[in-house]
């Protein structure tokens, strides 16, 4: 029986929901340990002295270290090959490293400094690749179905917005109570995650194997440059995908901002976003549907309509209306598990592009440049917005002027609709639908065929 065979025989046989879910529970302590760095996490440092624009400047260059690492770590893990895969070892080797540095970053020891921040987030943003990166590609390599990669990819997404609502609960509850702070929050979370990372990676590692890889054939760096280089498909993933690391970023590294002094609603913060998530949760099943029957990357361009027809409804919603507020934020947060599962699942269909091109399997590498090209509009997202609030004059710790926060209502509401508008305009008319990745599929298994002869 060929290698082509034994993939077949594995995916058929192996690919169900019982598997798929135990593949997807890291995700829970990644969105946990995600959610807080980019809402909670600059926020509190900057109380903490250190000043909105230091704490941008932090994040930042420490996102922009990404750029170095991610690809990295990412051909690394295609080529080394171990007795349990090329995934697995990884996501093992993370837990220790994230364990530490995200005690050091959630439950600092006052007072803190500027290298100390630096150097805490680097080293988290380290481990932080080494475990998504492979979490996407071994997602990526359960399947070779177009179709399936979506259902993979959404559930996985459906487990990381479970992690964001259970980190969220923490907050939200601790919010309530008498004299409950920002450093109480923010430690409740970082226990969550200290202590839910090795449960989660215990069970989907010794419970969901992966499928066996052929030999990789050494291609050069130059040739893989060339590749990489023609390889149009993926320039126009990653264009979204920072597009839409973008939108997000904005609103999440300024949302306690808004929240509070936009909308009047501090003690409600917490609980508007776990109902934001909510809703997200609520509609990845949808989403997943939706994908099935229109396509992915229609979908997606659905999925950005909403977006931008609901978020300016937020200019019409008065300062302390709770209830609007919630109305508003679900309606948007039914667009947020979307754009990140569907692209993901486009990628994986354009690594097959890659593997007939290159003959090799180079998931890892394809996943490492997704996540950078997001990380980067994250970055961007902090490292241009905390400035913007200090040129506009804003402060958290003074009562701001009517035009200031009218500002940071604008800031809020725009800049994410003009990030994503030119990301639909990536996706629109993508070439490969169902019909030309079973084409690459097909291509992929005759090459196979002849290999095993």
């Amino acid at each position: 029986m060929g290698l082509t065979h034994r993939y077949d025989s594995m995916s058929d046989s192996k690919l169900n929901r019982r598997r798929i879910v135990a593949f997807a529970l890291p995700a829970i302590p990644i969105s946990a340990l995600g959610l807080p760095l980019v809402v909670y996490v600059p926020p509190f440092y900057s109380e903490l002295g250190l000043g909105l624009s230091v704490v941008g400047n932090i994040f930042a260059l420490a996102r922009l270290w990404d750029l170095i690492t991610d690809p990295i770590l990412g051909t690394v893990s295609d080529r080394w090959t171990t007795r349990i895969g090329r995934r697995r070892p990884w996501i093992i080797l993370s837990v220790p490293l994230l364990m530490a540095s995200a005690y050091a970053i959630f439950l600092p020891s006052q007072p803190v400094s500027a290298a100390y921040l630096l150097i805490w987030l680097i080293l988290l943003y380290v481990g932080y690749t080494m475990l998504s990166i492979s979490h996407m590609s071994w997602g990526a390599e359960l399947s070779d179905d177009y179709y399936d990669r979506s259902r993979v990819q959404g559930w996985r997404e459906f487990a990381l917005i479970f992690g964001m609502l259970a980190v969220l609960v923490i907050p939200a509850i601790i919010q309530q109570l008498q004299d409950a702070n920002s450093a109480l929050q923010l430690g409740a979370m970082g226990w969550f995650v200290v202590m839910t990372l090795p449960i989660t990676v215990a069970i989907s590692v010794w419970t969901v194997p992966e499928r066996p890889t052929p030999p990789q054939p050494s291609i050069g760096f130059v040739n893989s440059a060339k590749i990489l280089a023609r390889n149009h498909l993926l320039q126009r993933v990653l264009g979204a995908n920072f597009l839409t690391g973008l939108a997000p970023g904005v609103t999440g590294s300024i949302y306690i901002f808004f929240i509070s002094d936009v909308m009047a609603l501090p003690d409600w913060s917490s609980a508007i976003l776990l109902m934001y998530f909510l809703a997200s949760l609520i509609g990845v099943p949808g989403w997943i549907w939706l994908s099935c029957r229109l396509g992915k990357h229609q979908t997606f361009i659905v999925a950005m309509v909403w977006m931008s027809v609901v978020l300016p409804l937020l200019l019409w919603v008065p300062p302390g209306n709770l209830a609007l507020n919630i109305l508003v934020n679900t309606l948007y947060g039914v667009t947020t598990a979307a754009s990140p599962f569907l692209l993901r699942s486009i990628l994986a269909d354009v690594t097959d592009w890659d593997n007939v091109e290159s003959g090799s399997q180079r998931t890892g590498l394809y996943y490492s440049l997704l996540m950078m090209s997001n990380k980067f509009g994250y970055a961007l997202a902090v490292g241009i917005t905390y400035p913007v609030l200090d040129w506009i004059g804003y402060s958290p710790e003074v009562e701001n002027s009517a035009e200031t926060l009218m500002g940071l209502k604008l800031l809020f509401v725009f800049a994410p609709i003009l990030a994503v508008l030119p990301a639909m305009a990536l996706l629109w008319r993508f070439p490969l639908n169902h019909q030309a990745q079973q084409v690459l599929r097909q291509q992929l298994i005759e090459r196979d065929l002849l290999k095993d002869r």
